[in-house]
């Protein structure tokens, strides 16, 4: 069965269902894209790590990273081997030297350790032709509702990101210190959106 490398594109608010996000993944020699439903904590998890933010404790990712280096154990590569019923398996292949193993993992948790561990997502051709879609994204305005954003978590409200505008650098960067700080990982990431738009 052919394997296929997949990168991950970004997060968005899914608009679909309350409270979710969609992960996008996309074949790294093509043009299909993989959305995936996830919940707010992976999702938070999967954008600090995109983000390069880094929390004042470790999260449960990060402890799993810690627990895993201290007992010279590596993933190798994350695995998405099954689609069914709109759910997608993952498994974790793992290698401390001596053996390799494969543990079953949900995949927004996969995902959020491959970004950690520096390792590579592979799914099938097969679940990328049953689950992939082909944007255009070339063409369309930046401003498209369908415009795909390497960004991350955004909430429903764009209220905060108005508010972000008025705002100075400095009152930016004290912001995103305290937005850190109280571990609020959705408004760090505007608030870092918002400070990459004027450098």
């Amino acid at each position: 069965m052919s394997r296929v490398k997949l990168n991950v594109l970004g997060i968005s608010y899914s608009q679909t269902q309350s409270g979710a996000y969609a992960l996008v993944l996309s074949e790294e020699e093509g043009k299909r894209r993989i959305p995936i439903i996830i919940g707010g904590f992976e999702a938070q998890a999967i954008a600090i790590q995109l983000e390069g933010l880094t929390p004042p404790r470790p999260l449960t990712h990060d402890l799993f990273l810690n627990f895993a280096k201290s007992f010279s154990i590596e993933i190798i590569d994350v695995q998405i081997y099954k689609l069914e019923e709109g759910v997608f398996f993952s498994k974790l292949h793992c290698d401390n030297g001596k053996k390799e193993v494969y543990i079953d993992a949900r995949t927004s948790d996969s995902i959020a350790l491959a970004l950690r561990f520096g390792c590579p997502i592979y799914t099938t051709e097969d679940i990328l032709e049953k689950a992939g879609i082909v944007l255009d994204i070339e063409d369309k305005p930046e401003d498209s509702p369908h415009t795909e954003k390497k960004t991350t978590v955004q909430p429903k409200s764009d209220s905060l990101t108005e508010g972000l505008k008025k705002l100075s650098v400095e009152e930016l960067n004290a912001l995103l210190e305290e937005a850190i700080m109280n571990e609020d990982y959705e408004k760090a990431s505007k608030i870092r959106d918002e400070l990459n738009k004027r450098t």
